[in-house]
């Protein structure tokens, strides 16, 4: 079977959507980051906006550590297939796409001349990053110009530097840096530490006064659930579409790519106006707060609860009526109407979110979603109860449950080694927050366990844990007694089944 060639996508040999000739563009965005969401994301979406005719940009991906794709990549001339799976308004949507965006990748662990060449091209206009949450780090570490600095903030500062001698300081020098690290204020985080890391490496105060004045830092929010290489469906797909492509990339349909910056750097980078959801804004906080209340909050929510009641994935959580009416009743009355936008957008982005969670090509492990629960649901869960509770005077009855939801999810034993594993029907699982949260869940079973309002309030009243007394919000700690000890006494289906009756 054939693999992947800009020639042979040119001549018309694949029935698949890609940009007319499949040029190699000249490269005006580099990219620190090689993994299936930037691919599947941002990728993507320039590459739309250049077959649309509104940009004319190549993409440099570098790896941001030795071991990449970026050698797979060339190998294919930087071509790959995103494939689009989901359902929208109820229907069951699919599309394909060969991205030809990227012109060049590599490894700038053994090709750091060339990370500079590139960086120092007054061509160069963007870059873009996605390096994880924790790749946005101050760590210290010596200035190494002659070899690729270590951590991502690091790589920046030098990439930066280079740039600012090989071109003079000037004005138009200055780069846009668009973080997608799902951290908040990424841009302005990642800014921060490449000027610390300036001043430690003693670096001439004209750098740090370019870099503020002419380089834009941009916080933004990116939002797309891309599982990435369809494995299971490779072979079956490859004869589908008369090619085989290792590098073909799985994704949902839904994404939107918020921007925090001017109305004019808005016109350089104009994916907007290619049909896609990237929307620019001088206030990113509405939108962060859209995300982390609705679907974050609703993922903490229900997950720790479906788990415990027996269910594995976040698509078999929509498939159970007993969980999909717990979910549906705590999103639509007690999370949307406390998001501070208006109504038709919050409820028009839950009713999206929903049919998210139901997409049969997205595996979602609740037992993933479950890490850090306990500061996953001060962030994003408890924001939403204390507006219902300021609201209606008490703690709304669902996300109380969340709450004992999450007690039970942490009973367990700790073994010699610090770990934690819980149980439900079906076995054994493990459960993983940091060192404290675990004490003090662990330490309140093992002292309240036959007494459940004796063991929510010695958790609740813990603001060590969640940062406040939860015991003052009214209603909450008498709410959550009352449902921990019917799932203790029935289980945690049958305590579901007897909310939402």
């Amino acid at each position: 079977m054939p693999l992947l060639s800009r020639d042979s996508l040119a001549a018309g040999a694949f029935d698949v959507a890609h940009m007319a000739g499949a040029p190699r563009l000249p490269v005006t965005i580099l990219q620190i980051g090689d993994g299936n969401f930037l691919r599947g994301f941002v990728d993507w979406m320039v590459d739309v906006a250049n077959g649309a005719g509104l940009m004319s940009a190549g993409v440099a991906v570098a790896q941001p550590l030795d071991q990449g794709v970026a050698g797979l990549l060339n190998a294919q001339e930087g071509l790959y297939t995103v494939l689009l799976r989901g359902i929208e308004r109820g229907a069951a949507v699919e599309s394909r796409r060969v991205v030809s965006c990227v012109s060049e990748a590599l490894n700038p662990y053994a090709e750091w001349d060339r990370m500079l060449a590139l960086a120092t091209s007054p061509a160069l206009r963007f870059l873009v990053s996605n390096t994880t949450e924790a790749g946005i780090a101050d760590l210290v570490e010596p200035y190494t110009p002659g070899a690729c600095q270590q951590s991502f903030p690091a790589k920046v500062a030098a990439l930066l530097h280079a740039r600012f001698t090989a071109l003079g300081g000037t004005p138009e020098s200055g780069l846009v840096l668009l973080p997608c690290e799902l951290i908040e204020a990424n841009g302005a985080k990642l800014k921060r530490i490449v000027l610390a890391h300036a001043k430690r490496w003693g670096l001439e105060s004209g750098f740090a006064a370019w870099v503020e004045a002419h380089n834009h830092f941009l916080n933004t929010l990116v939002d797309r659930i891309v599982p990435g290489y369809p494995r299971d469906e490779a072979a079956a797909l490859g004869v589908a579409w008369g090619y085989e492509d290792p590098l073909a990339v799985a994704g949902e349909p839904f994404h939107v790519w918020v921007i925090e910056g001017p109305a004019a750097l808005a016109e350089e980078f104009p994916l907007h106006k290619a049909g896609l959801n990237v929307v620019w804004t001088d206030d990113l906080k509405p939108y962060r707060t859209r995300k982390v209340r609705i679907l974050n909050g609703a993922h903490t929510a229900g997950a720790l609860a479906a788990f415990v009641a027996g269910v594995d994935t976040v698509k078999g959580m929509m498939d159970d009526a007993t969980l999909s009416a717990y979910l549906n009743t705590v999103m639509f009355g007690e999370i949307v109407p406390f998001v501070p936008l208006p109504d038709t957008e919050r409820q028009d982005y839950a009713r999206t979110i929903m049919e998210r969670f139901g997409n049969p090509h997205i595996r979602h492990e609740l037992i993933a979603i479950s890490l850090n629960s306990v500061s996953k649901w001060q962030v994003r869960v408890l924001p939403s109860l204390k507006d219902y509770a300021a609201a209606h005077g008490e703690a709304p009855d669902g996300l109380s449950f969340s709450l004992a939801a999450l007690l039970r999810f942490y009973k367990g034993t700790t073994a010699a080694d610090g770990t934690c594993s819980g149980s439900r029907d079906s076995g054994p699982y493990p459960i993983r927050d940091d060192a404290a949260a675990l004490t003090a869940l662990s330490g309140a079973w093992v002292a309240h366990g036959d007494d459940p309002a004796a063991l929510v309030d010695a958790v609740l009243s813990n603001a060590a844990l969640w940062g406040e007394d939860l015991t003052r919000i009214p209603g909450l700690a008498h709410r959550t007694a009352t449902h921990l000890a019917v799932i203790e006494e029935r289980g945690m289906r049958g305590a579901l089944e007897a909310l939402v009756s």
